[in-house]
């Protein structure tokens, strides 16, 4: 029965998550609630996983839970469901898209849709805000980064990660 309910959770997600892997935390967030899959500090180090490794944010994110809660049967129908609706709607649209592109009624509905992915990144981001920023010192760490990140802009990602990985030994988070 949990392969069922992980499957349907997660097929869910990947059906209204439209905007990426980020878009899911609210979604997973609300899981936390309803399941014992994972808890919200779990979820928290879930995503700096996610964010950290190769491959869709989302993905890594439905593997690790599914995972989590019923084992890598439980990883794998996870990320089945997540990743099916996608398949599914890109199969069904790709023959349109390119004869309705310019279409009005197209371009709407992707004008439309921008606005309410970007509040789903933003709710996202406050949501990781919230389990991130646990006391002064971590608030400290976030804002300094944030400068850094704004200032050195041209630098690789990774260089980031790296460097709060380093830091997190070194202040012992």
């Amino acid at each position: 029965m949990i392969y069922l309910v992980l499957f349907w959770e997660f097929f869910k997600i990947g059906l209204l998550a439209i905007g990426g892997g980020l878009v899911t935390i609210p979604f997973l967030m609300d899981l936390t609630d309803k399941y014992d899959w994972f808890s919200k500090q779990q979820l928290a180090d879930m995503i700096a996983v996610a964010e950290s490794t190769p491959g869709p944010v989302g993905v890594n994110m439905a593997t690790y839970g599914g995972f989590n809660a019923a084992g890598i049967l439980g990883g794998l129908i996870a990320t089945f469901g997540l990743v099916l609706p996608s398949l599914v709607i890109i199969i069904l649209i790709s023959k349109y898209v390119m004869k309705y592109e310019n279409e009005g009624i197209f371009k709407s509905i992707l004008f439309g849709i921008r606005p309410a992915v970007l509040a789903l990144i933003l709710y996202a981001g406050y949501i990781l805000a919230e389990m991130a920023f646990t006391d002064v010192k971590t608030t400290l760490i976030g804002m300094i980064a944030f400068a850094i990140v704004h200032y050195f802009r041209k630098l690789h990602p990774i260089v980031f990660i790296l460097c709060g990985a380093v830091m997190g030994i070194v202040l012992e988070l």
